[in-house]
């Protein structure tokens, strides 16, 4: 019976994830190499931003279900939920994962379940985790069962979907893939699906691809409409509407430990094949150059005198404090490559994590020509766009994420482009 779990890595999956069986009244041993999250969590500070979170894990910590530290300890069950980023050559870095399986080696008993959760290019836990565990001197597949279970969750939501998503699990046998289950089974309602290691690699990479793919096809279509002085944003709308269209919408560029870096796995795998993947990633890659470019195109339009840009938005989503692989800071290093001057506000990273960060709204907007929102966090959608003009030089806004009330700001006397819709 599975009564003891030790979660290597205490990010934005890990984390939520002790806590949540923790929450479900298992005895859960949290570890990270980050010494002040680690501090933070043992004074019930939250290092990351989460719906749901800074309860539960208060509970969990009271009654004494959930502990943290630097060092693992022993338990029925490993999991590994690390980072999986990939290196300036777009290879995968798979370090982090290995050196977390070899954090837990020392600890490992006899009947040990290891389930690794960070996602990961297909044969990584046959070809990285198992070389590690083998040297514990115990019987992979009889004395320790080991599997991959994805995640699947998006921040913001992520216990909502712990609990109702469905579940993908892998096993390096049928035992193994059994016993996962069985554990996940505590608080999950959707459906667990078994396969094996690999293909539950595959799928998660397959599924995180399928989404960048299609929104290159997005954001070309964003191209063509700023050409052809349509809303894209609208036709993406009505295209939808067709019982088998499922375009998604495009944006500055993509980011987030996941959808930005996992087509590299595939590429890497199989580079001669993968072409589709490679374009897909180039195009979305090419979005903050492209965004950078319409500012000035815009700046020129407007016979704007300064070069003042305030951008709004760090996180590479909205609601989140995630600057993960964010496509902003991207923006903001084109946009300065045009000797443009940047002043950046995001309302939900409380400390200056990029060079351009201001803490104070107001200070990036004072005497900005141009506001350029990259990321739809509600603040900026409830934004009083009258309040805003009183403090810019320019009255000119350009809305990357259709976050806006574009009528609302021409009617305060906004010049309102959008991507996708800027001609």
């Amino acid at each position: 019976m599975i009564k003891n779990l030790c979660v290597v890595g205490l990010g934005y999956i890990g984390l939520p994830t002790a806590v949540m069986f923790a929450n479900h009244k298992l005895h859960v041993h949290g570890v990270d190499i980050n010494e002040k999250a680690v501090k933070m969590i043992q004074n019930k500070q939250l290092h990351i931003e989460e719906n749901g979170l800074q309860d539960r894990m208060e509970k969990a910590i009271d009654e004494g279900y959930l502990t943290v530290g630097i060092k693992p300890k022993k338990a029925d069950v490993f999991i590994v939920a690390v980072p999986s980023p990939i290196n300036s050559d777009k290879t995968a870095n798979l370090e982090y994962v290995r050196k977390a399986t070899e954090s837990i080696v020392p600890y490992l008993q006899k009947g040990n379940l290891v389930i690794l959760e960070s996602t990961v290019p297909p044969k990584t836990v046959e070809d990285v985790m198992l070389p590690e565990l083998i040297k514990s001197g115990l019987e992979i597949g009889t004395d320790i069962l080991v599997s991959h279970s994805p995640e699947r969750v998006i921040p913001g939501r992520i216990f909502e979907e712990l609990i109702n998503n469905d579940r993908i699990v892998g096993g390096i046998n049928e035992e193994s893939s059994l016993k996962t289950k069985e554990l996940y089974e505590v608080f999950v309602k959707g459906q667990i699906h078994l396969t094996d290691a690999t293909t539950a690699e595959l799928v998660k990479v397959m599924e995180n691809t399928y989404r960048d793919v299609n929104i290159a096809f997005a954001n070309e279509l964003a191209k063509m409409a700023d050409k052809l002085d349509v809303n894209i944003w609208e036709a993406i709308k009505f295209a939808n509407y067709h019982p088998r269209v499922n375009v998604h919408f495009p944006g500055p560029g993509v980011g987030g430990h996941c959808i930005a870096v996992d087509p590299w796995f595939l590429v890497e795998l199989q580079p001669d094949i993968s072409k589709l993947i490679r374009l897909s990633r180039n195009t979305n890659d090419g979005m903050p150059a492209y965004v950078a470019s319409q500012v000035q195109r815009i700046l020129a339009q407007q016979n704007a005198a300064g070069k003042n840009i305030a951008v709004f938005g760090l996180a590479f989503k909205g609601n989140v404090d995630d600057m993960r692989e964010s496509p902003s800071s991207d923006v903001i290093e084109e946009l300065q490559k045009l000797d443009l001057e940047v002043t950046a506000f995001d309302p939900h990273i409380k400390e200056n994590l990029h060079p351009s960060q201001t803490q104070d709204m107001k200070l990036a907007l004072r005497d900005a020509d141009l506001l350029l929102v990259l990321t739809n966090h509600d603040e900026f959608s409830a934004m009083n766009p009258a309040e805003i003009s009183e403090l810019m030089r320019g009255k000119t806004v350009y809305d990357t994420k259709n976050c806006l009330d574009r009528s609302q700001w021409m009617d305060a006397g906004f010049a309102s482009y959008l991507l996708g819709n800027s001609k």
